[in-house]
């Protein structure tokens, strides 16, 4: 019998629709997952939404990457991922998804799914913040508060960052960073706030600056603030082209600058800063489960998934304070 679900379409730039569609079946080695939750991407969905540079995707388009459910079916030789299972998956925006099973990690049973739908962004931030190789008692600035960036900021802290400094232009999302155990959180307009954030860690600049802000421009303000010898880490997908004067910004101050696209990171086996997708997401979850990676203080809005044409519409608002876009499929 043919199973009838419902996803999210873009049928063309700034357009969001909800369509039925027939489910696929599991076929060997993958699993029917019913959702429970899936997690707007404010960064890239909003990008490849509204075609912005560095983002030309095609239409019609299927998104999402960001997905908490319960396995319904599982096809042949899937072990380990019993019927009833909550799993993560990158899975897209739809009531039900087909996916491999061995992309997908199974979730405590405890806790809120709408926390675990983190997972994805989770990873992201958490494969740049170990590239970035922090130690304990170094400083570390995070230069864009959004969802990755404060996730970023976070685990700089946990990995030992002293201080761990955030910086954005927006005054609420810098309060939100110190709710959620940022040491300081500055404003980093012009000369005098990039001194500010030198003074807070120790005059020199950090030894780490993660650039999670998506824009061209940062990325010059990144270099600019790592103090000599620093890493820079480009966690977030620059929209645009970057001019720089490498031998003032780089080569002088003998800076490392890490590109941490979550592609860049091994497909089978985890080594040292560089772990697999799977294991940076069990990490993550272990972290929500046990209350070290805070994200409750994120979600904004909430939206029934059948109102998910009304959330891409706020998405395309560049709401200051959006940050978490949940789609609720129960």
């Amino acid at each position: 019998m043919t199973m009838q679900g419902m996803r999210v379409c873009w049928p063309e730039r700034g357009k969001a629709i909800l369509e039925s569609f027939e489910v696929r079946e599991p076929g060997s080695g993958e699993v029917l997952v019913r959702s429970e939750v899936t997690l707007i991407s404010p960064g890239t969905e909003r990008a490849f939404f509204l075609g912005l540079p560095n983002a030309q995707g095609r239409f019609p388009s299927y998104p999402g990457y960001s997905h908490v459910g319960r396995v319904l079916r599982a096809g042949a030789g899937v072990e380990g991922i019993p019927e009833g299972a909550r799993v993560v998956s990158g899975g897209g925006h739809a009531s039900c998804v087909t996916v491999r099973a061995d992309r997908c990690v199974v979730a405590p049973e405890e806790g809120d799914p709408k926390h675990a739908v983190f997972h994805s962004l989770g990873a992201i931030a958490l494969q740049g913040v170990r590239k970035s190789r922090v130690e304990l008692g170094e400083a570390a600035a995070t230069l864009g508060l959004g969802l990755v960036g404060s996730l970023a900021l976070q685990l700089t802290r946990l990995q030992g960052a002293l201080p761990a400094v955030g910086l954005d232009l927006d005054p609420g999302r810098r309060d939100l960073a110190v709710r959620c155990g940022a040491d300081l959180a500055l404003d980093p307009s012009g000369e005098a706030g990039l001194e500010a954030a030198r003074a807070a860690c120790g005059g020199s600049g950090p030894a780490v600056v993660i650039e999670a802000t998506g824009f061209p421009e940062a990325v010059n303000v990144a270099f600019a603030l790592a103090g000599n010898a620093g890493r820079v880490v480009l966690l977030a997908s620059t929209r645009g082209v970057t001019e720089t004067n490498f031998y003032q910004h780089i080569h002088k101050k003998g800076l490392i600058v890490h590109g941490a696209h979550n592609s860049a990171r091994p497909a089978r086996e985890s080594s040292a800063a560089y772990w697999t997708l799977a294991d940076d997401t069990r990490t993550v979850l272990r972290l929500l489960a046990a209350g070290r990676l805070q994200v409750e203080p994120y979600i904004s809005e909430v939206f029934p998934a059948a109102e998910a044409a009304r959330a891409y519409e706020v998405l395309g608002s560049w709401r200051k304070d959006l940050l978490g876009m949940v789609l609720d499929w129960r």
